[in-house]
């Protein structure tokens, strides 16, 4: 927690940034007392560059470049493992998402490759109405411009029949087409 606090103090603090967080998420951030029971029991929470308590501080204090170069808003995967665990039912999974969205509003995405899967599930969820491993995998590879470093575990899932070349089709893909038009016509992004 002291290393938290010392790295704040260095860091520009912009005090709009957590109303503007809140006014995304709708959530009580101002109630988090630092007990950490959601960066304990976070699954990912190893691989993050700011556990998702310390991000809660750092929003309180208005560290808005920290929070929005930080990879660790791109490795949460929404499981609310931690909103789950909150005393005070603070769903992180939310503040997360407000987020990941300003990061990509104000250009502050710093984890290129991570910002890039997120783009290319969407758009295959969009295009296709689920996931396909192999249309996902094709476009990830191209766009991030790692092409073979996984080769090898892509042979062998094929293989043994884990990968579907064809993507099966959904009953639902109009609903989930309304879904992704409903969204942008919100955002103003039309696609």
């Amino acid at each position: 927690m002291l290393k938290v606090l010392d790295q704040a103090r260095t860091l520009a603090l912009d005090p709009a940034f957590l109303a503007r967080i809140k006014e995304m998420c709708q959530e009580p951030l101002e109630l988090c007392y630092q007990c950490q029971k959601c960066s304990s029991g976070c699954p990912a929470a190893q691989f993050m560059d700011i556990h998702p308590n310390q991000l809660i501080r750092y929003l309180q204090y208005g560290a808005k470049d920290l929070v929005l170069g930080s990879e660790g808003i791109w490795i949460c995967s929404s499981c609310e493992t931690c909103g789950l665990r909150c005393p005070n039912g603070i769903n992180l999974a939310r503040v997360m998402d407000a987020c990941r969205q300003l990061a990509l509003e104000e250009k502050k995405a710093t984890a290129r490759r991570i910002v890039v899967f997120h783009k290319v599930f969407l758009d295959t969820v969009r295009t296709q109405g689920r996931m396909h491993e192999i249309g996902l995998l094709g476009k990830y590879k191209l766009m991030s411009g790692q092409l073979f470093n996984d080769l090898v575990v892509g042979v062998r899932l094929f293989r043994k029949g884990k990968l579907a070349l064809v993507p099966p089709r959904l009953a639902g893909q109009k609903q989930i087409t309304r879904i992704f038009q409903r969204t942008a016509r919100k955002q103003g992004t039309a696609r």
